[in-house]
C-alpha cells in the first residue's frame, strides 16, 4: 500500500456529510422569495451595478481565461456585473465553507455566489440544505435545456429539482503519445496487465480528487463486472464484495506504479506534468478537450492522441450552483443565464478556446449558432465525443462514491 496519502481532505468531506444529514431545512428568506416573484427583467436590473464570487476549478489556464476574460467582458459589457473568479481545487471545501457559514448563523451573507460542482458535492449540499433552489425556470435560457434527458435532470443519481443549472457535458479519456506508445491497452483489463509488463509507467491522482477518483471507480466497475448491479441506490453488500476484488487488483498493480506506489500524485494537474516530462506514460482527463490544447500551447507533443475504453468510460454532466446565503443571488442568476447562452457554449466548444462539450441542445438554439457549432473542426489529438459516446458508462450515485473514496483511502493509500 502506498505512503505519502494525505486523509484530512477526505476527513473533512466525511465529517461534512455526517454534519450536513443532521441539518435541518431553511425555509427562503424574504429576499428569496422576493426575488422568485421577479420578471427577468426585473432580475438584471436588480443584479447591476454588483459583482458575482464564482468559485471554480482554477487548474486549467484555458478555462480560466474563457470565464475571466470572456465571460466576464460579457458580463461587464451588456450588465454592469463584476465577475469575481475564485480559483479552487476542491468543491468539497467550499462545501465545508458554507456549510461552516450556517453552523455559524450566516444565513444571507455567505462568500459564495456561484459554484462549479460535481455531482458528489452536490449531494452533500442538497442534504444539507445549502443550496439555492427552485428558481430556473426564470432563466430565459433555461428554454435550451433537454430536462426530459435523465443525465441531465439527475446528477449522480441525485434530482437536480431545481437547484443547478447545466454547464458542460463530459466522458473521461485517456491520452498517450503515439510516438513512444503507438498501440496503447483499449480495455480496463488489458490496461492493468499494461502496467504490470510496464513497471513506473503509470500512475493515478491519490482520491479525493475527483479525476484519480474516477479512474478508481473505472476499476471498481470493472472488478463489478459492469455497471448493472452498482446502479441505483448504496448496496452495502454489494459493495463489500466489489470492493474486496477492487482493492485486491490495485494493490496488486501497485508495485508497478510510478515510484512503485509508494506515493500518488494529488491532483490532475501534477499527472499532467508527469506525462509532458515523459515520467509516465498516460494521462486522463473528464475532459479530452484538455489534451487538444495542451497540445496547442506546446505543452505536449502533437503526437499525443487520446481513447476510450471498449468496456467504456464514465461520463456525466458538470454543473453550476448558486448556495442558500449567496448575498448576491440576482447577480449569480445573470451569470448562469449567460453560461447556457448559446452563444456563450458556441465560445467554449471552440476548440482554440476550450473544446467543451455543451450542456444544451444544439437545435434549440439560433440559425447562427447552429452554424457555428457545424463549423467546428475537431482537433486531431481530442477523441471525438460521438466517438466516445458509444461504450458510455453511467455514474454511480453519490454514496457509491464516498464509500469507495473511503475504502481506497482506507485499504489502499493508507
Amino acid at each position: 500500500m502506498g505512503g505519502n496519502v494525505q486523509p484530512e481532505p477526505q476527513m473533512l468531506r466525511s465529517l461534512a456529510v455526517l454534519l450536513l444529514m443532521s441539518s435541518t431545512a431553511l425555509a427562503d428568506t424574504a429576499a428569496d422569495t422576493a426575488l422568485k416573484a421577479m420578471t427577468w427583467d426585473e432580475i438584471t436590473e436588480d443584479a447591476r451595478g454588483g459583482t458575482v464570487n464564482w468559485f471554480m476549478w482554477g487548474g486549467a489556464d484555458t478555462i480560466n481565461r474563457y470565464a475571466s476574460d470572456h465571460i466576464g467582458g460579457v458580463l461587464k459589457r451588456d450588465y454592469d456585473i463584476t465577475l469575481n473568479r475564485v480559483p479552487i481545487t476542491d468543491a468539497a471545501e467550499i462545501v465545508n465553507l458554507i456549510l461552516s457559514e450556517r453552523e455559524a448563523g450566516v444565513l444571507d451573507a455567505g462568500s459564495v455566489d456561484l459554484i462549479w460542482i460535481n455531482g458528489e458535492n452536490f449531494r452533500s449540499m442538497r442534504q444539507g440544505d445549502l443550496a439555492f433552489c427552485g428558481y430556473t425556470g426564470l432563466l430565459p435560457n433555461d428554454a435550451l435545456v433537454n430536462w426530459d434527458n435523465p443525465a441531465i435532470a439527475n446528477d449522480f443519481g441525485v434530482p437536480v429539482d431545481g437547484c443547478e443549472v447545466p454547464w458542460n457535458t463530459v466522458q473521461f479519456a485517456f491520452a498517450h503519445d503515439s510516438a513512444l506508445t503507438p498501440e496503447p491497452p483499449r480495455d480496463m483489463a488489458a490496461l492493468l496487465d499494461w502496467i504490470k509488463a510496464n513497471p513506473g509507467q503509470f500512475t493515478y491522482p491519490a482520491p479525493p480528487d475527483f479525476t484519480g477518483s474516477a479512474f478508481v471507480r473505472h476499476v471498481f466497475i470493472h472488478a463489478a463486472g459492469g455497471p448493472e448491479a452498482l446502479l441505483g441506490p448504496f448496496d452495502q453488500a454489494k459493495f463489500d464484495e466489489v470492493a474486496a476484488k477492487t482493492w485486491a487488483i490495485l494493490n496488486e498493480i501497485e508495485p508497478f506504479l510510478w515510484r512503485e506506489g509508494e506515493t500518488y500524485p494529488t491532483t490532475i494537474t501534477q499527472l499532467n506534468d508527469m506525462f509532458a516530462n515523459g515520467e509516465v506514460a498516460f494521462t486522463f482527463n473528464y475532459d479530452p478537450a484538455q489534451f487538444g490544447l495542451a497540445v496547442d500551447a506546446g505543452t505536449w507533443p502533437d503526437t499525443v492522441r487520446s481513447f476510450g475504453l471498449t468496456d467504456g468510460t464514465i461520463g456525466n454532466t458538470n454543473y453550476t450552483l448558486v448556495p442558500f446565503n449567496s448575498p448576491n443571488k440576482a447577480a449569480a442568476l445573470v451569470l448562469q443565464n449567460l453560461l447556457l447562452s448559446g452563444e456563450a457554449q458556441l465560445e467554449k466548444a471552440r476548440t482554440e478556446v476550450w473544446g467543451a462539450a455543451p450542456a444544451i441542445e444544439i437545435t434549440r438554439t439560433a440559425a447562427e449558432v447552429q452554424a457555428g457549432f457545424a463549423a467546428i473542426k475537431a482537433h486531431p489529438s481530442v477523441i471525438p465525443a460521438s466517438e466516445l459516446a458509444k461504450a458510455a458508462l453511467p455514474e454511480l450515485q453519490a454514496d457509491w462514491l464516498v464509500a469507495i473514496e473511503a475504502g481506497w483511502a482506507a485499504d489502499v493509500g493508507n
